[in-house]
């Protein structure tokens, strides 16, 4: 495949950029990787390139822009909620978060808003027996 090893760089859209770099680094604790020359923002994040970019009216995505895959789940939303951070919870017949995580077959998630209102998620695989 010829994009097999390319790197991947997300793409996420932001009305206000210093309120969006707040989030992601002070709450967050993304790394700053830089502006770039077109005036998007950028990080690394786990060998990936996370990319914030000026946008009137930012994103209008009703489903998950972003997942952060976490080893521990419980401690990783405990540390995100002591800086600050928002956990949604949902309460649906067929989709139910408990402390915050639902349980989706293979894994666990928790989605929480950055400033933006882009919608963004932590997940924790469940080991396969």
């Amino acid at each position: 495949m010829l994009l097999n090893d390319a790197p991947v760089t997300t793409m996420l859209p932001v009305k206000d950029l210093e309120r969006a770099r707040q989030f992601y680094e002070g709450k967050l604790g993304l790394k700053p990787e830089g502006l770039k020359p077109d005036g998007k923002f950028t990080y690394r994040c786990g060998g990936t390139t996370l990319a914030l970019f000026p946008k009137d009216g930012g994103t209008k995505a009703d489903h998950t822009t972003l997942s952060f895959q976490v080893q521990d789940i419980a401690s990783a939303i405990a540390g995100l909620k002591r800086a600050g951070v928002v956990f949604e919870d949902y309460d649906y017949p067929d989709f139910k978060t408990v402390e915050h995580v639902c349980v989706l077959g293979s894994e666990k998630a928790a989605w929480f808003l950055d400033t933006e209102g882009n919608i963004l998620c932590l997940h924790e695989d469940i080991p396969q027996n």
